[in-house]
């Protein structure tokens, strides 16, 4: 997919949307949809997965620095723009990682273009509920305290969350603006599509569904019963992990995707 300056913004897809964009290796190429927040290019698991790989990680409508257009304000805004984004690209197939958030996207994706996928990895999705309507399936980060958020988010909150007090004044807007745009897109219903489970069978391609051992906002249960709705999905856990195995565990996050995708 090419080289091109990290953060710079390009155009893609039939629409011609614009959009903030990392790009980084060479092989075979492997689209990343990020979580609550954008793919940091200092990412350890970004270099390590971009030794095989032509990594494109896009930051979606809203998130980052990409513009968000006034009337594009759903989840499946962003499906359509994932799938236009997919078939825009010029390799016959590519492979779809998504993390949290975007992996919900990217399951969404699967359900409609499996023939531009080759291998689905899906970490720590959202995008299904399992209880009743009076159960929490997914914690809900925003009307919950910030500290329950932070335990429930890592394995090691002390090293790995975010130290806003370190941050410059431009990195606290960026992540204030993806939590606004997660918000938007993902309120009502709080992080989950009904008809979604319904569809996951419609994915025929290898799955893999890797999950933080430790996850205290969607916790592994919820990850076995995504994997089952998946015909042929393969569950693994990262242990010593949260909600953000590929920050945690770089090593054995990119270890298990690319023995996956090598497979």
């Amino acid at each position: 997919m090419g080289e091109g300056r990290p953060g710079a913004i390009e155009k893609f897809g039939a629409l011609g949307s614009e959009l903030e964009a990392l790009r980084l290796g060479a092989g075979a190429p492997l689209v990343l949809l990020h979580g609550f927040d954008t793919i940091e290019a200092e990412a350890p698991s970004l270099a390590l997965l971009a030794r095989q790989n032509a990594i494109l990680a896009p930051s979606l409508p809203g998130f980052g620095r990409s513009p968000r257009p006034a009337d594009f304000d759903t989840v499946y805004d962003l499906v359509h723009l994932v799938v236009d984004l997919i078939d825009g690209l010029p390799s016959e197939k590519v492979s779809l990682v998504g993390f949290s958030f975007g992996g919900w996207l990217a399951a969404e994706a699967a359900v409609k273009c499996t023939h531009r996928l080759d291998k689905l990895v899906l970490v720590d999705p959202l995008g299904i509920k399992l209880g009743d309507r009076e159960s929490r399936d997914i914690l809900d980060i925003f009307n919950v305290h910030p500290d329950e958020v932070r335990r429930a988010s890592w394995h090691d909150p002390e090293r790995f969350a975010p130290n806003y007090d370190a941050m410059s004044d431009e990195e606290i807007v960026i992540r204030a603006r993806s939590r606004e745009a997660l918000c938007l897109y993902a309120w009502h219903p709080y992080m989950y599509n009904p008809q979604l489970p319904r569809w996951l069978r419609r994915i025929n391609i290898p799955t893999l569904v890797l999950w933080g051992a430790s996850d205290g906002i969607v916790s592994p249960e919820y990850g076995r019963a995504y994997a089952r709705l998946i015909p042929g999905a393969r569950f693994e856990l990262i242990e010593r992990a949260g909600h953000h195995p590929e920050i945690e565990q770089p090593e054995e996050f990119a270890r298990r995707v690319a023995e996956f995708l090598g497979e």
